[in-house]
């Protein structure tokens, strides 16, 4: 629904009947504000009409002098001036009558639609479509000036209309498209060929209808959309000062004037249209005035008089727009049902409401923002609004259901509702709030003339029927012309000594089963009929009903989404909840997920969701979401969910999370902690890894005999992320990498040996001794900051504690564990000739040769596979997190694709892809590795994913999909040994990385892309991008100096270098060396 572009609206006002409801409707306004439907600088007003009779034209007049007061006000000007209208873009919303199907009107009744891209999740009222439109569709292109939108009709307008502002003045009506039936009560334009309006005709005659047919057969309806210049604006504000007009407005009738009816289209826009006469203008009347109002004319006259005056000489123009569609909404329920519903559908619609049965839905029905429990049957053709039912209850086919919450339930057991509209509402009484309920017919008609039915049936069968008598419903002294549906007193609106129910008027479908009694509780209650109905509706109290009810049912959807495990967004709801005020119960049932659901990757989504609840409280304020999660106040409930206490973990944090709530910066850091408690579930699920970790004894090197591991860097051609977790065991991922040598090197390595001290001796590359970082570790104290991935030497550190030679949880001390099971120590030395931040997998692959030379020096072989899934365990260890890929990548030899499954444990799984014969040596001659001068940030990098994923973002879990689907498609392109396919694959890989990670490719990188663009197949950072390694597909081999000499005339880009890369085609190799 929402397009990128909008107008960028200077004031959107919106006229309602009632002056209670200003302040309701001006809310809702403001709702939509924070929902992001309206600009944030546009000014919101809410206006009454001065009179309940001034009409649509009255209200306009009316609206546009309020606007041009506040703008003048705004500008600094004492007095109303037109000129503030010259740069404005002014949008007026009219809510017009009263309408039988919703309290609120036409405007706030819901659709049967949902729109996914919204930011904020809401229901969808006609009011929202119309400022969609109005903002995306018909708005964009036009000049300054003021639109006037009438909110009792549902449109359809296509994306781009198609509509010209050049050299427009003047007025312009939109029409659009309607058969000649539907003419017959309604307006039609008749235009010339260049689009002027001739005459407006309403209900018109045949031969009127067909003089404004276009050659499809088809009329330009009147649709209530009109747009005014600036020009034409001032002129219709001029007309506030001057009598009888000043009576359209509230100035005039604070000045003591008396009121005028005026419409908008067939008074102020028909003295513009070319073939109306003056002296027809004058004498005419509007239809939308009564009979009643014949002894006004000479004052109406007045009024069409300065009307002719001011706008005869402006032109009027209609944009017809063929493909869009209009329905006013009419007080038929037939119409109305027929509107909601979608006859010919498979199933029903189900918007933003939660079902339990809903193979009880009929084929065509609409369910919107309802909780249906139990068996709730709802027939083909129905319709249930704004609804908390508990079965069992069957509703029938051709009825409207709205406004009735779980304790109303009872009293529809048993019936069978058909061709009914049943409606609870708010009403206030004397300051008092309650609940009344109405029940009409189908078929029933709300207007005053014809002789009208209730209940399907005509009054004289209803009284027969149920002992109701014609004095209970009108006064004696009424006219029988005057008795119909809307003055008849047939609503209870309060009992003597109970609440009301629907039963209070479900009783008349059947009063032989409900007796006498429930004809006497009806007598004995207040009533009111519909006329008298309305001015009592609660509107505040009906919008705030509707609002909760809406987040009951979000409760119960988040619930679902999260235990169904679903690939579906709640950060939209998010936004709607802490926006509207619900951000509470929200984080209360993300709790009772998270704790009771048994599952560490359930529950790790649920803490990542409570943390966007509180990074959304914050609003853009408090810092980075990214940071820190190791405050001593978030201890306790670490270390409960640490020992797998996931109840008292999420209690833990619960309690400590309600004392940070009190300003921004404190939202912000409780929601890095909830992360950080996601982050310890992640892990656990992550060392469910262990299960494939496996080693046998083989016989001990020598004393003093080194063991040197070394293995090649990786270079990912797709797939990337899909390997980390939890997209790992949540989506099941999939990764094509090769093990290369950079510059004839394998720069990664680890040599490990006895000693016969009962320590532990750390060195840190280069692989040279004498050049190393030395660490002595002499106790389990010096051991204790294994898990801080910043302290010196906390890798290896990991790598002997996940190795099983120590244990920091162990009663003996260091020098006896080592003594007891080894009878000395261990000297290991980790080097790598990579810079830091490569992209290529150096610290995962580093673990890798760790473990393998600790492991063999300790008289253990264990296997690569083993390997591959000891590293995961010892990153979540380190605490670095981290997928497979770089493991499978450097221990693994030549070109493989690595696969984990949607499950846990987590297992992965390598399959060697074959090339054709020759082609390794042809990629060696056409691959290239650049480093770009730039040190990655990949942790910041794997925070920002992680969150876009356990938000379930569509567009990253589109991409996460094509991430794995994509390397099937790269394996196939090796397997052909395609250079050119290879390339298409690696500029797909790495627009998917960005979509991935938004910021990984540095402006300078840009550059240097551009730069080489000419003469690559195709290229991508290494591994999650933001610097590091780029490597590249030339097109033609050997390429190096050509390439430097490129890079060498493109300004801005650092400290790059060029190397020769080729693939490995041995992994990880282990040999025994002499001291």
């Amino acid at each position: 629904m929402e397009q990128p572009k909008g107008v960028d609206w200077t004031v959107i006002i919106l006229t309602c009947q009632y002056k209670d409801s200003v302040e309701v409707f001006q809310r809702e306004l403001e709702i939509r504000q924070k929902r992001e439907q309206i600009p944030a600088r546009t000014l919101l007003l809410a206006v009454e009409d001065p009179e309940v009779h001034v009409g649509s034209g009255g209200a306009t007049l009316n609206a546009l002098l309020v606007v041009a007061e506040h703008l003048s006000a705004r500008a600094g000007f004492t007095v109303v001036t037109s000129d503030v209208l010259h740069s404005a873009w002014i949008l007026i919303l009219h809510m017009g009558q009263d309408f039988p199907f919703d309290d609120c009107g036409r405007a706030f009744t819901c659709l049967p639609v949902e729109n996914p891209q919204a930011p904020v999740e809401a229901v969808v009222c006609n009011l929202d479509c119309l400022l969609d439109i109005m903002s995306h569709r018909l708005g964009p292109g036009s000049p300054p000036g003021v639109w006037v939108c009438s909110t009792d009709m549902l449109l359809s307008v296509p994306p781009n209309p198609g509509i010209s502002w050049d050299g427009f003045r003047g007025a312009r009506v939109i029409a659009l498209p309607g058969s000649t039936a539907y003419a017959r009560n309604h307006g039609v334009y008749l235009m010339d060929s260049q689009g002027f309006v001739l005459d407006i005709y309403y209900q018109g005659t045949e031969a009127e209808i067909q003089r404004c047919a276009r050659p499809d057969g088809r009329v330009p309806l009147v649709s209530g959309l009109v747009f005014f210049s600036v020009e034409t604006a001032e002129h219709l504000l001029a007309t506030h000062v001057s009598p009888p007009l000043d009576a359209c407005t509230y100035m005039g009738l604070d000045s003591g004037a008396r009121p005028v009816q005026l419409s908008l289209f067939f008074d102020i826009l028909l003295c513009m249209a070319r073939n109306v006469r003056r002296e027809d203008f004058l004498v005419g009347q509007p239809p939308e005035m009564g009979q009643g109002d014949a002894d006004i004319a000479g004052y109406r006259h007045g009024a069409r008089a300065e009307l002719w005056r001011e706008l005869r000489d402006q032109p009027l123009t209609v944009a017809y727009v063929p493909d869009g569609s209009y329905n006013y909404m009419t007080n038929s329920a037939s119409e109305f049902l027929h509107s909601l519903t979608f006859p010919g559908a498979p199933g029903a619609q189900v918007v933003h409401s939660q079902v339990e049965e809903r193979q009880l839905l009929g084929a065509g029905s609409s369910v919107v923002s309802c909780l249906l429990e139990g068996p709730v049957q709802l027939a083909p053709g129905s319709v249930l609004q704004h609804c908390h039912l508990r079965g069992p209850i069957h509703i029938g086919t051709g009825c409207f259901v709205s406004g009735l919450d779980v304790a109303q339930s009872e009293a529809l057991h048993g019936l069978e509702l058909h061709d009914l509209v049943l409606q609870g509402h708010h009403v206030q009484l004397h300051g008092t709030r309650s609940r009344a309920f109405t029940l009409v017919g189908r078929l029933d008609s709300w207007e005053r003339q014809g002789t009208g039915t209730y209940l399907n049936m005509s009054w004289s069968q209803f009284f027969q029927k149920t002992g109701i008598r014609d004095w209970d419903l009108w006064d004696p002294d009424m006219p029988p012309i005057e008795r119909c549906l809307l003055s008849a007193r047939l609503f209870p609106v309060l009992h003597p000594s109970r609440a009301l129910g629907p039963q209070d008027m479900l009783w008349m479908l059947d009063p032989q089963e409900a007796g006498s009694k429930a004809l006497r509780a009806w007598r004995a209650c207040w009533r009111l009929s519909w006329e008298q109905l309305q001015p009592c509706l609660d509107r505040a109290a009906t919008l705030a009903s509707r609002r909760h009810l809406f987040f009951r049912q979000a409760l119960h959807k988040a619930r679902h989404v999260l235990e169904a495990r679903q690939d579906l967004s709640l950060r939209p709801l998010i936004q709607a909840a802490v926006r509207e005020g619900f951000p509470g119960p929200l984080m209360a049932t993300l709790d009772q997920v998270a704790a009771g659901v048994g599952d560490p990757g359930v529950a790790a989504r649920a803490l990542a969701c409570v943390a966007d609840v509180l990074g959304c409280m914050a609003e853009g304020q408090g810092g980075l979401r990214s940071g820190p999660a190791a405050n001593p106040e978030w201890v306790r409930p670490f270390l409960y969910l640490e020992c797998g206490d996931l109840a008292r973990g999420v209690a833990a944090l619960a309690e400590e999370r309600d004392k940070w709530l009190s300003r921004p910066a404190l939202l912000v850091r409780a929601a890095r902690h909830y992360e950080g408690a996601g982050q310890i579930l992640i892990r656990q699920a992550v060392m469910s890894a262990q299960h494939f970790v496996s080693s046998v004894p083989v016989e001990l090197p020598a004393p003093g005999q080194w063991v040197v591991a070394e293995c090649p860097a990786r270079v990912d051609f797709s797939g990337g992320w899909s390997d980390t977790p939890p997209l790992a065991y949540e989506l099941g991922g999939a990764v094509l990498g090769l093990a290369v040598r950079v510059n004839g090197r394998r720069p990664i390595g680890a040599r490990a040996r006895c000693i016969p001290e009962p320590e532990l001796w750390l060195a840190l590359g280069p692989r040279q001794d004498k050049m190393a970082t030395k660490i002595v570790c002499g106790s389990l104290d010096d051991l204790q900051d294994y898990c801080q991935p910043h302290a010196p030497g906390a890798l290896l550190k990991a790598a002997f504690i996940c190795a099983g030679i120590v244990s920091v949880h162990s009663k003996l001390s260091l020098s006896e564990q080592l003594l007891c099971t080894f009878g000395g120590g261990f000297e290991l030395h980790t080097w790598s000739e990579l810079p830091h931040g490569s992209g290529l997998g150096t610290s995962s692959i580093l673990a890798g040769a760790a473990l393998a030379a600790l492991q063999r020096a300790a008289g253990r072989a264990v296997g690569t596979e083993a390997l591959i899934h000891a590293v995961l365990h010892l990153e979540q260890v380190l605490t670095t997190g981290g997928g497979w890929q770089d493991q499978v990548g450097g221990l693994m030899p030549g070109i493989k694709v690595g696969r984990s499954r949607a499950q846990l444990p987590l297992k992965v799984e390598v399959e060697e892809i074959t090339v054709p014969v020759g082609f390794v040596q042809k990629l060696n001659d056409h691959l290239l590795l650049v480093y770009t001068g730039k040190t990655r940030l990949a942790r910041n990098l794997l925070q920002d994913v992680l969150r876009s994923w356990y938000a379930r973002l569509p567009a990253v879990v589109q991409n996460a999909r094509n991430l794995v689907r994509h390397t099937e498609e790269c394996a196939e392109a090796f397997r052909q040994g395609s250079l050119p396919l290879l390339g298409q694959c690696l500029a797909s890989y790495w627009e998917q990385k960005k979509l991935m990670a938004p910021g990984c490719e540095p402006l300078a990188v840009r550059r240097m892309m551009d730069a080489l663009a000419p003469h690559v197949h195709g290229q991508s950072l290494a591994g999650a991008g933001g610097g590091g390694f780029l490597y590249l597909l030339t097109k033609e081999p050997r390429q190096k100096e050509a390439l430097e000499a490129v890079l060498a005339k493109t300004e801005g880009l650092g400290n790059y270098s060029i190397h020769l890369v080729e693939v490995d085609t041995q992994g990880l190799s282990l040999q025994l060396l002499g001291d």
